[in-house]
């Protein structure tokens, strides 16, 4: 037990040293998922032969006194929408249910390449949609804090896999928050490159001018690691940069005197729970310590994002999930007399309510007649809200908010108003709208003992800045150094 409260660092440092081995390392972890993971439901199915075989390759590597990677040997759950070859890929569908990926994402192949086990194929919202992980077709995931509560969405396995020690590290996906918000709500951090950073080849779309794959750790330096082993130009994906990804793991321990700060003053506004604005002040007072300039900066435009965000999104989820149609492959109804019944039978049986909402409210924003007064308009709108983040920008390096208004609520709490669910990203969602990264860090705890997350927004391509602010946070604290009581 005490192997796995580690951070990836730590566990790289006691196998380089022989103080354990890889394979020891990943049965530990097994062991660890077959006491709690019928509590947290972070798995949708697990990959132990393919662990083992990483593990046994790191050992005998490690034996011939060979270099290795960062990040090799390290356990690590890997989102259910990311093609991991050999392995059932499911997006938490029941649509596809029983698909097996052909071939492995990108990422997945710089796992391999890097000798990282993956334990399993992580739970989430069903085609990553939803805040709250309760959306999946294979069952709920519980938050490790309170297992009445959610872990927040649409990664919700990756994060609480991380958080009740089942893995080191995690692998997610981001369209509006789906890293930053778990990680706020489980506790740990979670970070969203840059768009283009990562490769999005292999991962299965839900919104393909927002999704981002990223990391979640325990600590920052486990993020930095994670993310070099991740990042980089990639011909499969049309949408990569081609440019260096730089090597933030330098730099990014240096202090943080030269960065200027500014707080966001919507997000800190009316609606924020007071232990989470509490949370955030205090986390501003410790930057100002360090050095750091601190002001207050307004986005007017932002308040506009949840409308944009839901336009955009909806939109090209209707266009991404065309391809579901029973012919090709995952699931296919057995009540069909002809091929238009075939189609709409399969659709109905095999996407979840949520999936199907946003469907229809992105074939409706798309359609004649209606393209030019939404889809058109959001995406004007969403330039308005780059331009004003170009302008905060020439003003601060990092902005700063609370990652959600509030802290994990009740499982079932929000399921009868999609709205007030909505509104839980109301922080997350301008970084994918204008592409920057952004990352949640744990900041405190609510009076409950649930986890609270700041998130820190800086320019497109400007991670280090960003890693450098949250790593300096996280060495004067440490909200990142407690666990669960599971």
């Amino acid at each position: 037990m005490e192997l796995l409260k580690k951070t990836a660092v730590e566990m790289r440092k006691a196998l380089l040293a022989k103080e354990v081995s890889a394979v020891e390392l990943v049965n530990e972890t097994y062991k660890r998922v077959d006491d709690v993971e019928e509590k947290i439901g972070a798995f949708n199915s697990l990959t132990k032969e393919y662990a083992l075989n990483v593990a046994n390759e790191v050992d005998k590597k490690i034996a011939a006194g060979e270099e290795l990677p960062k990040m090799a040997g390290i356990p690590l759950a890997l989102k259910d929408n990311i093609n991991l070859k050999g392995y059932k890929t499911t997006a938490s569908s029941k649509i596809l249910e029983n698909f097996t990926s052909p071939y492995n994402a990108t990422v997945s192949k710089k796992l391999a390449e890097s000798f990282v086990p993956v334990i399993g194929k992580a739970n989430l919202d069903e085609f990553a949609m939803g805040s709250s992980n309760e959306n999946s077709a294979f069952g709920k995931v519980h938050n490790p804090y309170n297992l009445n509560k959610v872990p927040g969405g649409s990664s919700g396995g990756s994060a609480a896999s991380v958080a009740a020690l089942e893995s080191a590290v995690a692998l997610g996906s981001d369209t509006g928050g789906s890293i930053r918000l778990p990680a706020s709500f489980c506790g740990i951090s979670g970070f969203k490159p840059t768009y283009g950073r990562v490769s999005r080849y292999g991962l299965i779309a839900f919104a393909s001018s927002l999704d981002q794959i990223g990391p979640f750790g325990r600590c920052v330096e486990d993020i930095v690691d994670l993310y070099e082993t991740i990042a980089g130009y990639d011909e499969k994906d049309s949408t990569s940069l081609n440019m260096p990804a730089g090597d933030i793991s330098k730099t990014f321990k240096n202090d943080i005197k030269d960065l200027k700060f500014g707080v966001i003053k919507e997000l800190m506004a009316e609606g924020v729970n007071d232990d989470v604005k509490r949370a955030i002040e205090d986390a501003v007072k410790i930057y100002e310590k360090l050095g750091a300039t601190v002001k207050e900066v307004s986005l007017p435009l932002l308040k506009h994002s949840i409308g944009v965000y839901y336009i955009i999104a909806t939109a090209e989820a209707s266009s991404n999930l065309a391809r579901f149609d029973g012919v090709k492959y995952g699931y296919r109804t057995s009540e069909a007399k002809n091929l238009m019944e075939m189609y709409t039978k399969t659709r109905k049986e095999g996407f979840g309510d949520e999936v199907k909402r946003r469907i229809m409210l992105g074939t409706y924003a798309l359609s004649s007649g209606y393209y030019d007064a939404y889809y058109k308009k959001a995406q004007q709108l969403r330039r308005l809200i780059k331009e004003d983040f170009d302008r905060i920008f020439k003003e601060v390096d990092v902005l700063v908010s609370p990652t959600c208004p509030t802290t994990a609520f009740d499982i079932g709490s929000r399921n009868e108003d999609p709205l007030a669910m909505y509104l839980t990203d109301i922080g997350t969602i301008c970084a994918n709208l204008i592409g920057a990264p952004a990352i949640s860090i744990p900041a405190g705890f609510d009076k409950d003992g649930m986890p609270v997350g700041m998130q820190l927004i800086s320019q497109i391509l400007q991670e280090e800045p960003l890693l450098r602010a949250a790593y300096n946070f996280e060495q004067e604290t440490d909200f990142n150094t407690r666990f669960a009581n599971l």
